[in-house]
C-alpha cells in the first residue's frame, strides 16, 4: 500500500521540538498522519493500540470497564509521556461489519481509555478520529452531538464519541474529528469507487448538483495536523470541512465518463426498499445501500469550526480521484 504524501497547505509552526503520538499508525489514516509529521520535521512516536473488547452498551457502563482496564492505561501512560498531542487514529473501519465487543472495543471504549491515558500522561491535546456516519441519514453534517447511527459501525462510532463527551476529563483538550467518506492512494474503498464510477452503474439522482461529502487523505490529515497544533480552544467536535464537490463531479473525477441521471423518486424508493430487506438480513447491507445513497444523493455540510478559524485545508478531491483511474 503506498503511503499518502503530505498535504501542501501549510499549518501554524509547531514551536520548538514538539512530540507527537499517532495511536495505530500502522492503518491508513495512522500512517498518512505519521509521514505528513516527519516531514515537517515534528518527532512522530508511534504507539501500537491495545485489542480491547467492550460488554457496555452505554456511555456509563463502558466508562466503568475503561476505569477497570489498570494494565492497558498504565501502558498507553508511559507511551504517551512527554508528547504534545496524541491521536487517535485506531479503530475497527469496517462499515458492513455487524455488532460485537470487538468493534465496540476497537471504536467505542479505546478513545475513553486513551484519553484517560493522555490526561494522566499531560497531554495538552488529544485529537480523536470519528466518522460522518454518526449522524447517518441526516439532511446535512455538522459539529452538533445529534446523531443517527444507522448500521453497528456508525453506532460504535457513536457510542465512542458520547463516551468522551460524558467522561470527566482533566487538563487535556480533548477533540473528535468527524472524518468524511475518506479517499486516497491504496485504499481499496478508492479503488472499489473508481471501478464503479467507470461503469455503467455510475449514476447520480435528478440533476447531481447535491453536495459529496467524499473528501481526500490530504484534506483529513492537514486537518487533523491543523487541529493539534491549534493553541487556542478547539471544540469538542469538529467537522472535517467539505471540499466542493458535487456527486456528479466525484463520479467524473473517478471513472473519467459522466454519470447516469436518475429520478429522485425512483432512487428514493429503491433504497427504502433496500434498507427493509437488509433490516430483515441483520443489516447486513446497510454499508453497501449507504454506499448508494451517497453516491445518488450526497449529503450537505454545515460550516464549522474550521472555516470560522481559517482552517480549512486545500481541496484535494478531485486530484485523488483523477490519479485512482491510472
Amino acid at each position: 500500500m503506498s503511503t499518502p504524501s503530505a498535504p501542501r497547505s501549510s499549518v501554524p509552526s509547531p514551536g520548538p521540538a514538539p512530540v507527537w503520538v499517532v495511536l495505530g499508525a500502522s492503518g491508513f489514516i495512522g500512517s498518512a498522519v505519521r509521514s505528513a509529521l516527519a516531514e515537517r520535521g515534528v518527532s512522530v512516536r508511534s504507539v501500537s493500540a491495545p485489542r480491547l473488547r467492550a460488554e457496555g452498551t452505554s456511555p456509563a457502563a463502558l466508562l466503568a470497564e475503561a476505569a477497570a482496564l489498570d494494565t492497558e492505561r498504565s501502558l498507553l501512560v508511559n507511551a504517551f509521556a512527554g508528547a504534545d498531542v496524541v491521536v487517535n487514529a485506531a479503530g475497527l473501519a469496517t462499515p458492513g461489519a455487524t455488532d460485537s465487543p470487538e468493534l465496540r472495543g476497537a471504536n467505542s471504549l479505546l478513545p475513553a481509555l486513551a484519553a484517560d491515558a493522555a490526561d494522566a500522561a499531560g497531554v495538552r491535546r488529544f485529537v480523536h478520529l470519528s466518522s460522518a456516519a454518526v449522524q447517518g441519514h441526516r439532511p446535512f453534517l455538522d459539529e452538533s452531538t445529534h446523531v443517527e447511527p444507522f448500521s453497528a459501525y456508525s453506532r460504535s462510532k457513536a457510542l465512542g464519541e458520547q463516551v468522551l463527551s460524558a467522561r470527566a476529563g482533566g487538563s487535556c483538550s480533548v477533540a473528535t474529528v468527524r472524518a468524511t467518506s475518506v479517499q486516497g492512494p491504496g485504499r481499496a474503498t478508492t479503488a472499489k469507487l473508481a471501478r464503479l464510477a467507470a461503469s455503467p452503474l455510475a449514476s447520480v439522482a435528478g440533476p447531481g448538483t447535491a453536495p459529496s461529502p467524499v473528501s481526500s487523505v490530504h484534506s483529513l490529515v492537514d486537518f487533523v495536523l491543523r487541529v493539534g497544533f491549534h493553541r487556542g480552544p478547539v471544540p469538542a467536535v469538529v467537522l472535517q470541512p467539505w471540499e466542493q464537490a458535487s456527486v456528479s463531479a466525484v463520479l467524473e473525477a473517478a471513472g473519467g465518463r459522466r454519470p447516469a441521471h436518475l429520478p429522485a423518486w425512483f432512487c428514493r424508493a429503491a433504497l427504502r426498499c433496500g434498507y427493509m430487506l437488509s433490516s430483515m438480513a441483520g443489516e447486513r447491507l446497510h454499508g453497501a445501500l449507504r454506499r448508494v445513497e451517497m453516491m445518488w444523493f450526497g449529503q450537505r455540510q454545515e460550516p464549522g469550526w474550521a472555516e470560522s478559524t481559517g482552517n480549512v485545508p486545500e481541496p484535494r478531491v478531485r486530484e485523488v480521484l483523477e490519479a485512482s483511474r491510472n
